[in-house]
């Protein structure tokens, strides 16, 4: 028996020591599902299983790399080193530039990230004559995002659509397609499609990877896609030495293509499979957990679980109902002081939990008055910012000259006499013969209507890009960034936009950012390339550069939403908003989709480690208008009590309807919201 398998309890003794044959370990909230994993990966290797031979998968870039260096602890870092563990994203991205020629694509293919998806589809749309007001760019983006993770290719998609909007994005699906095409361009849900085709339609490229990877091991399973389920079973259908770790009740991503059903399944889809359920749980007090219980029960789509505490009996859940939503904001931010003042702990240690993105806006302006600060997670990402945009798309031209979207990005920043009409009718022309923007600009003398001076400035600009290509791979990647950055004289450009010196200077030390960004990654590779370091930039989801110029408090109270709060821990929970057309939201009440909502509500319970408060209003404001609320069905789950006569999940539409005489009178409904007593 290895060391490993010492002080651990029954359940996780028993995840970690089945290595043969499908484990399927139901992890509730807060029962050590990392020490198992980590645990379990030190267990394989103290057996003598060769590091080489263990895939783990996960789901974030911060998963990874604490899954790595808490193994690395464990047994030693340079074996850590020898595992592939990485997120579904990364590991399809090496797996398709080793075998690119197997389906036909470039080895040098380009990662299109988020910006660079909406930038595509807002071209694919001109191209159809559709107006940005009849469709929103975002939402056909979702639109084929969703479809891909249900394996839904753009022709599929075309023969299933059954009304105008669908037939109109199944026409944006295909276009976008050709876009990155010509391109050489894959978007994020490409790298998972890409790696499905691989190992589906190459039976000697599936079968090295099931002789490689012979123990298999997949975090978060209740978060897969269909194409992330394809490439497990890909894998793992040989050997069957698979490890999924997850928890169906807490699968709340269904609306970006997360199918709950692949972890209900799982004894299905692997005969003989081993059920572990981790029930113990080392966060939260039994008050909590029995709120949670009660709550969570009422899903009928889930593998029975009840989870128990190691930490005893704890304070009662703690409920209020304020007036509205300015009465909530205050109620909170006074307690949080109140309980700061009175046992001189930490702001860190306080979280304030809401469902939708418009809600901490009066969170906010309270604890701005009152001095107190706070951290909104979920704000604007280092990313997204102009000035790293802009230098991530010359970097991304000279990657890849073909990449479209990027050039048409900064063919004009800074300005250089190509203006508006000269784009539209380079990409007039390039639409008509099918071909790419980058190749009608090289074309662009011949096309009528573009000035001779903007044909000039775009053949220099493409020049300038051409000879700093041959010198952006090995040791002088660095060096030919900042010669980028001076040739363009980008320094001007972002004086250009902003007449703040303290702006200009924030701005800028955005771009220096990159540029130190790039000699970590060239000192940290044995062969740096600027493929590789653009790679490594679209797969960084968690925002692994941070923003210099962001000077965020380092002790403040945490403003998030239920999503973003996944897989965190906080002593002090303010769960707010508890009302019907909150949580569970209007829309998923409509869609019959209250059961993810309800794994929503489980998940922003379980955050809670010493004290639950819960927080409900009688009126907020909605369009402009004071309506009534009604108190969430779940607010009645958490105390096991039915809901009271009168109720009605009518949520957050309007309540009051105008007589005759203009007056409002109040609707039933409205009447049973007020049945709530404050407590």
């Amino acid at each position: 028996m290895s060391k490993f398998l010492a002080g651990l309890n029954v359940e996780q003794h028993r995840a970690v020591s089945t290595t043969e044959g499908p484990v399927l370990v139901l992890a509730g909230a807060g029962t050590g599902k990392t020490r198992v994993i980590t645990y379990r990966i030190a267990h394989l290797l103290a057996k003598g299983v060769d590091p080489s031979n263990v895939l783990a998968m996960t789901f974030t870039n911060k998963a990874a790399r604490e899954m790595r260096e808490r193994v690395g602890a464990l047994v030693s870092k340079p074996k850590a080193k020898e595992l592939t563990i990485g997120t579904f994203h990364a590991f399809c991205a090496r797996l398709l530039r080793e075998h690119a020629p197997a389906l036909g694509l470039p080895k040098k293919f380009a990662i299109a990230d988020a910006a660079d998806q909406l930038a595509a589809v807002k071209s694919v749309l001109r191209e159809l004559r559709v107006p940005e007001a009849s469709i929103r760019p975002q939402a056909v983006q979702a639109k084929i995002s969703l479809a891909k993770n249900r394996l839904l290719r753009a022709g599929q998609y075309q023969d299933q659509a059954s009304d105008d909007t669908e037939r109109l994005v199944g026409l944006a699906y295909q276009r976008y397609e050709e876009h990155l095409a010509r391109s050489r361009s894959l978007d994020f849900d490409d790298l998972l499609l890409k790696a499905v085709d691989l190992l589906t339609d190459h039976e000697e490229i599936r079968e090295h990877c099931r002789d490689r990877f012979r123990y298999v091991m997949v975090d978060e399973y209740q978060d897969t896609n269909g194409p992330q389920y394809e490439i497990v079973r890909g894998i793992a259908d040989g050997h069957k030495n698979l490890c999924v770790v997850g928890d169906d009740d807490q699968s709340i991503y269904g609306w970006r293509g997360a199918d709950v059903s692949k972890i209900l399944g799982f004894a299905r889809d692997f005969k003989g499979a081993l059920t572990v359920r981790l029930e113990t749980n080392y966060r939260s007090t039994d008050q909590i957990l029995g709120a949670a219980n009660k709550v969570i029960r009422h899903n009928t789509a889930r593998h029975e679980k009840s989870l128990r505490s190691a930490r005893g009996h704890g304070e009662p859940i703690r409920y209020q109902r304020l007036d509205g939503e300015e009465e909530e904001a205050v109620f909170v931010v006074r307690e949080i002081m109140r309980e700061r003042a009175e046992t001189k702990i930490r702001l860190g240690q306080f979280a304030i939990l809401f469902r939708t993105a418009n809600q901490p806006r009066t969170f906010e302006a309270a604890l701005r008055r009152e001095g107190v600060p706070y951290k909104l997670v979920g704000g604007r990402s280092f990313f997204d910012r102009k000035e790293v945009r802009d230098l991530l798309a010359y970097l991304k031209i000279i990657a890849n000259p073909e990449d479209e979207t990027s050039l048409l990005r900064i063919v004009n920043v800074p300005p250089r006499g190509v203006g508006k009409k000269s784009v539209e009718r380079v990409l007039a022309h390039a639409t008509k013969l099918g071909i790419t923007a980058n190749r009608a600009f090289r074309e662009a003398s011949e096309i009528e209507g573009v000035p001779p001076a903007a044909v000039e400035s775009v053949g220099k600009l493409q020049k300038t890009l051409g000879d700093l290509s041959d010198r952006a791979d090995g040791p002088g990647l660095v060096s030919a960034i900042r010669d980028l950055i001076a040739s363009i004289d980008y320094r001007a450009e972002v004086e250009r936009c902003y007449d703040e010196p303290e702006t200009r200077m924030a701005r800028w030390a955005a771009v220096e950012e990159v540029v130190n960004f790039a000699e970590n990654y060239a000192r940290r590779k044995a062969n740096p390339s600027l493929s590789g370091f653009l790679e490594e930039l679209s797969l960084s989801q968690e925002g692994d550069l941070k923003d210099s110029a962001d000077d965020q408090p380092s002790d403040a109270v945490w403003l998030m939403t239920l999503h973003s709060a996944k897989g965190l821990e906080f002593p002090y929970v303010y769960l707010v908003g508890l009302e019907e057309g909150l949580l569970p939201h209007a829309r998923s009440v409509a869609e019959d989709t209250v059961e993810e909502e309800r794994r929503l509500m489980y998940v922003g319970i379980t955050r809670a480690m010493k004290r639950l408060t819960v927080s409900f209003t009688q009126s907020r404001s909605r369009y402009g208008r004071r309506v009534e609320t009604v108190p969430s069905r779940f607010l009645y789950e958490m105390e096991g009590r039915e809901t009271p006569p009168g109720w009605s999940p009518t949520g957050m539409e309007p309540q009051e309807k105008p007589g005759r005489n203009g007056k409002v009178r109040k609707t039933r409904a409205t009447r049973a919201g007020r049945g709530r007593r404050r407590r």
